[in-house]
């Protein structure tokens, strides 16, 4: 039920709630009920509730769900929460059923002491949205309590001079109960002398005086006792008793007189103890006993006594205990002036409480949010907290700040609820959290402040992409590297936090590339060559790497990775002049007449690496003369060191070579022929090409080895038969007549050279034939003894051919080649046979021709 309700409304509340408590309520008035309540939440601007004192726990308070026009399952799903004021929470929800209870028995008169009403309020708290909701439940009174005297039995000392209408106070009873069921009469036992006068103080409390009605007879009656009764208005009434016991005094002509009746003070509540707060006097004009008077306190309460001292025989009254205005602000002193004959006057000292600034500010949390994402929204609540002050006026005023400058703001809303919120984007990665300090400050003198910090943590959101160290990476990697070598590392960072910081790499293909030939890891960046490069094909690469994080949508970013491949020295020098097709040596024609520094030729090679290994330097390995020729080591160009002489051979075998500066150096060699002429005319005589050595094949020697032995072992074997067969052939010449010649020699069958000739044929390399001829027909030399007509002719001109043949000049003057003087097997091939037999028929061309 929620509405604004009038008194008539409470009383109809109370009235059905009692009825229906005691005789389950009629289905007439349970109908007019909900009627009424329907009316109320209609125009309800928070909830109101009432309920019995000492009800059971659990008991029924009110159903908010349908007092909020909603259903139970929406409030368990917006987390309705119940939260009370002050420390202690008094009321509990079913967030099920939507069903307010009580948590324990209520007992009024501890909750609200000394308060006509009894009202407990209470908030309803609701998330998604956020919404706050007020709510009041009053805690009805019911008479569960009797009027109670302080003492039970009252002694007054009355003077038997007193005179009619004389009024004598007497000390109240208490009632806990309020309203109806709080104290309502007093009621005097019957007697002849006395009778009551009720009144009510400013308070509402009823109190009593004895009122005399006939004078007192002490010698007739020394002491009456009286029977008065206290009665409460609930139904049914309760009362509570007490004695009176009058004592009649001798005559005393004068009372102790007051100067007023009532002394109204002002007092701080930070007085300190012994602080003069007034001084009362009263006045006896009798002498002696009878008009020294003493004071005390009467009627009033015990936490009065506590916190007030009386001296008894000045009158003053002091501070005797710690004030506290917010518990009690106003105190009613009593005092009484007793004379020493038992007269007695009363006073009243009002003392009104001052409020001072003694109370800080309270902070009190309501909702907190400990975390919240880097993008929320501005204006994002982040905590809801309650403030007050226990102080009233501008003690009780306050304002409330944030500590620093931070991105977050106040907000009010009501009864002095703020609303924490953002005012500024937040960043996770500027600042990860935020102790949040808040002070509520009074505005009292001096100004007290309270603080309450508060922890927010700012939630990451992926909204860095990676970053790389640098734009540009250049690594170096040795050409021929072995497969998989790692040659550095690329490293990015993201700002971010847990999986939206996990960055993954990987290169950047284009549609349709080749496989790169490099690999990243794509957890550490780590680079690798994932096959061999050659410097002389690719002597430098460019990919992209893309750096991923693990965010959702995923960020990245690129950079570029550069490899430079180094060159190592695993390229020989290549040749390219001189140089021929079928690999023979190159030849060079020089004429004779050539001075020092002739440019003969000119060696001209390449090296297919790069820097330091392709450097390459030029020096004669060989030389026919080491002295006639020298080689610029860096220009490779090929000079005469002196002029020709006659004395030099006609050619010449210059073996050139040409090494690199790389580690380990690598060389190459070139064979140069170079020919000395006295006209250029003779170019059909230049030279010819040897076929450069090839380079050894280890199976071709081994399968050579095999056959070399085998051919070895055959040509022993025939050795040792062709031996044999000249012993037995010597054995038969042996046996055999020498032979007869025939008397001409053209006619002899023995053939027109001699048995046996010793010759040497020396053949020289790079001549264009290998050619030689007998221009003259050579007739046998017969031996001595032998006559022949013609023999002395025949036998000159043998003798001076094997003449001519033997000194080689002639011969060589004749034969169309020139002959090479040079001893070295590299320069020339000679061919030697001593000892051979040259057997020709009669028939043989006499022109003796030898390819």
């Amino acid at each position: 039920m929620s509405a604004s309700r009038e008194s008539s409304d409470r009383l109809l509340w109370r009235g059905m709630a009692w009825n229906g408590r005691r005789s389950g309520g009629s289905p007439r008035q349970v109908i007019v009920f909900l009627l009424c309540v329907c009316v109320w939440q209609s125009v309800a601007e928070s909830l109101r509730y009432s309920l019995a004192e000492e009800m059971e726990r659990d008991s029924f308070v009110g159903n908010i769900a349908q007092d909020l026009g909603l259903a139970p399952s929406q409030l368990a799903a917006r987390k309705a929460r119940v939260v009370s004021e002050g420390s202690q929470q008094l009321f509990r929800l079913n967030p099920s059923s939507g069903v307010l209870t009580a948590k324990e028995s209520l007992d009024r008169e501890e909750i609200c002491p000394q308060s006509e009403t009894c009202t407990l309020f209470f908030k309803v708290f609701l998330d998604n949205p956020l919404e706050l909701i007020r709510g009041e439940v009053e805690v009805l009174d019911v008479n569960d309590n009797s009027p109670v005297f302080p003492e039970k039995e009252m002694v007054l000392e009355i003077l038997e001079t007193a005179s009619p209408g004389s009024r004598f106070p007497l000390e109240s009873a208490r009632d806990k109960d309020v309203g109806s069921n709080g104290l309502q009469n007093y009621t005097l036992g019957s007697n002849l002398h006395f009778s009551l006068a009720l009144g009510t103080k400013k308070d509402g409390a009823r109190y009593a005086d004895l009122v005399l009605e006939r004078q007192l007879d002490r010698e007739k009656q020394r002491e009456i006792k009286l029977l008065l009764t206290a009665t409460d208005g609930g139904s049914p009434p309760r009362s509570g008793t007490a004695q009176i016991r009058i004592v009649v005094l001798d005559a005393n002509d004068n009372t102790p007189t007051f100067s007023r009746e009532i002394y109204e003070v002002h007092l701080a509540e930070n007085s300190p103890p012994g602080q003069i707060v007034i001084r009362v006097a009263a006045i006896d004009p009798d002498e002696g006993s009878n008009g020294k008077v003493h004071y005390a306190f009467t009627q009033t309460s015990e936490r009065s006594r506590k916190l007030f001292d009386l001296n008894p025989d000045t009158g003053e009254i002091r501070v005797a205990g710690k004030l506290d205005f917010e518990e009690t602000k106003t105190h009613d002193l009593m005092v009484r002036a007793t004379d020493g004959g038992g007269l007695y006057n009363h006073c009243k000292v009002q003392v009104e409480v001052v409020d001072v600034n003694d109370n800080a500010p309270e902070i009190q949390l309501t909702s907190h949010t400990a975390s919240i994402p880097e993008d929320a929204p501005l204006r994002t609540v982040v905590a809801l907290f309650s403030v007050r002050d226990r102080d009233v006026g501008d003690n009780g005023r306050m304002e409330c700040t944030i500590e620093g400058d931070l991105p977050f703001t106040l907000t009010p809303t009501f009864d002095n609820y703020y609303e924490l919120r953002t005012s500024a984007a937040l960043d996770r990665e500027t600042r990860a959290e935020y102790n949040i300090s808040i002070r509520a400050t009074d505005w009292g003198q001096p100004r007290l402040s309270a603080l309450e910090s508060l922890w927010v943590q700012v939630g990451d959101v992926n909204d860095n992409a990676p970053a790389f160290s640098q734009e540009l990476y250049s690594l170096w990697v040795t050409e021929n590297n072995r497969p998989m070598v790692r040659i550095g590392r690329v490293q990015a960072s993201d700002a971010d936090a847990g999986s939206n910081a996990r960055v993954q790499y990987a290169l950047v293909r284009g549609e349709g590339a080749e496989q790169p030939a490099l690999s990243v890891n794509a957890e550490s960046g780590e680079v690798y060559v994932v096959r061999a490069l050659d410097y002389e094909r690719l002597r430098a690469l460019e990919v992209r790497v893309r750096a991923t994080d693990g965010g959702w949508p995923a960020l990245s970013a690129q950079a570029v990775l550069r490899v430079l491949v180094r060159d190592e020295n695993d390229n020989a020098p290549v040749v390219l002049h001189p140089g021929g097709e079928s690999g023979a040596g190159a030849g060079e024609l020089v004429p004779r007449w050539a001075p020092a520094g002739y440019l003969v030729a000119k060696v001209v090679a390449v090296d297919a690496d790069a820097g330091q290994n392709a450097w390459l330097s030029y020096e004669l390995a060989k030389a026919t003369e080491p002295g006639l020729f020298r080689l610029g080591p860096h220009s490779g160009e090929l000079r005469t060191a002196r002029a020709v002489a006659e004395r030099d051979a006609p050619r010449h075998s210059l073996v050139v070579l040409v090494r690199d500066r790389g580690q380990p150096p690598r060389s190459a060699s070139a064979t140069l022929a170079v020919a000395l002429l006295r006209d250029f005319s003779d170019a059909h005589a230049s030279l010819a090409h040897d076929p450069p050595p090839h380079e050894p094949d280890h199976t071709l020697t081994l399968y050579l080895i095999a056959c070399l032995a085998c051919v070895s072992a055959l040509c022993l074997a025939t050795g040792l038969a062709a031996l044999l067969t000249k012993l037995r052939r010597d054995r038969r010449k042996r046996a055999e007549p020498l032979p007869t010649f025939p008397t001409a020699v053209a006619d002899s069958e023995a053939g027109s050279l001699p048995r046996s000739l010793v010759y040497d044929v020396c053949l020289a390399t790079g001549t264009l034939s290998s050619d030689f001829q007998f221009l003259g027909p050579l007739l046998p030399c017969l031996p001595a003894g032998v006559t022949l007509g013609v023999a002395p002719q025949r036998s000159s001109v043998c003798s001076q051919e094997a003449a001519n043949f033997g000194e080689g000049g002639d011969l060589a003057a004749q034969a169309p080649f020139s002959k090479d003087t040079s001893p070295r097997p590299s320069e020339a091939a000679c061919a030697a046979s001593n000892g051979r037999e040259l057997n020709n028929t009669s028939d043989q061309n006499p022109w003796l021709t030898h390819q």
